[in-house]
């Protein structure tokens, strides 16, 4: 019996203490998480000039139909996916847009795999092959996933032999970098990128998405949502860990842990990996293998 109304106790304070760590982290949600962004990227005006910022060559026109957090799910066995924001252009295009906060390793093969699935969705059967819309797949990284400190890294499929020549697919993936420091993207852009960043800005286009994120703050229902989602992820990320403890599995442990730094840097994403560690009392092996396994550090570090 006492060991029931302990068990007890110990779950009402995990509850209580996730929940105050969801409101803490609800106070200071900005634009760089991805709940944020896609509640953010509703407005179709603020959807069309990200998309104008990111493509200046083309002509966005008016945004049809918004769909937010829009899951994609082909066949039971497959991975599904949730998109932040999945958006369709008065030409046709359509948009996939992903605000990736960590750095997994498998960011290029999950363009490839989103591209797939939202193809299956645009194709209905019967339907020739040519009335497949124009896609780009697009994901916003607080990191640089190649290296090169560019800001926007666009790819399409060219051929080897004859490199001038493109496929003409209609495809396109890009992958934006809030830490670039060339001069290779417009203004809006750089500064849209320099926000996710955390960096302050005087650029209406910023001023008008930092204003829209803090009356984000004060919507109830918005607040409540993330609420519930947050506390369910933080009680699941605790009651891995206590599985991992009860079985004693060191592996399970490390996860555990692991998974909590996960969950933090997504909804903290600027706080950093080290700072983050630091709060969650990793050892300094333990962040050495954390960074490997999330393809932060070089395997032979």
């Amino acid at each position: 019996m006492a060991e029931t109304e302990g068990k007890k106790t110990m779950e009402k304070t995990g509850k209580e203490e996730a929940q105050t760590l969801a409101e803490k982290e609800w106070e200071k949600l900005g634009i760089e998480n991805d709940f944020m962004f896609g509640k953010i990227m509703r407005k179709p005006e603020l959807c069309q000039e990200l998309l104008e910022a990111i493509f200046p060559e083309m002509e966005i026109g008016r945004i049809e139909y918004p769909e937010v957090q829009k899951s994609i799910a082909e066949d039971r066995d497959a991975r599904a996916i949730r998109l932040d924001v999945y958006v369709r252009s008065s030409n046709k295009t359509v948009f996939s847009i992903e605000m990736q906060v960590l750095n997994r390793g498998n960011l290029e093969k999950r363009s490839r795999y989103y591209q797939s699935l939202i193809d299956l969705q645009l194709l209905d059967k019967s339907v020739d092959y040519k009335k497949l819309n124009d896609c780009y797949v697009i994901f916003i990284c607080p990191f640089d996933l190649f290296g090169t400190e560019r800001h926007k890294y666009t790819f399409k499929n060219f051929c080897i032999e004859e490199p001038k020549l493109e496929l003409g697919d209609g495809t396109g993936k890009i992958f934006l970098n809030a830490k670039g420091t060339q001069e290779d993207v417009g203004e809006n852009l750089k500064a849209f990128l320099d926000y996710v960043a955390g960096k302050k800005s005087d650029n209406d286009f910023v001023k008008r998405l930092d204003e829209e994120v803090r009356q984000a703050r004060k919507n109830r229902e918005w607040r409540h949502e993330y609420m519930t989602l947050r506390i369910r992820d933080l009680e699941n990320l605790e009651e891995g860990r206590a599985e991992g403890r009860a079985e004693g599995r060191v592996e399970g442990r490390a996860e555990g842990k692991y998974e909590s730094l996960d969950s933090l840097l997504k909804n903290n994403p600027l706080i950093g990996v080290e700072k983050g560690a630091a709060l969650l009392d990793f050892g300094a092996t333990e962040l050495i293998e954390y960074k490997k396994t999330r393809g932060l550090e070089p395997v032979g570090v």
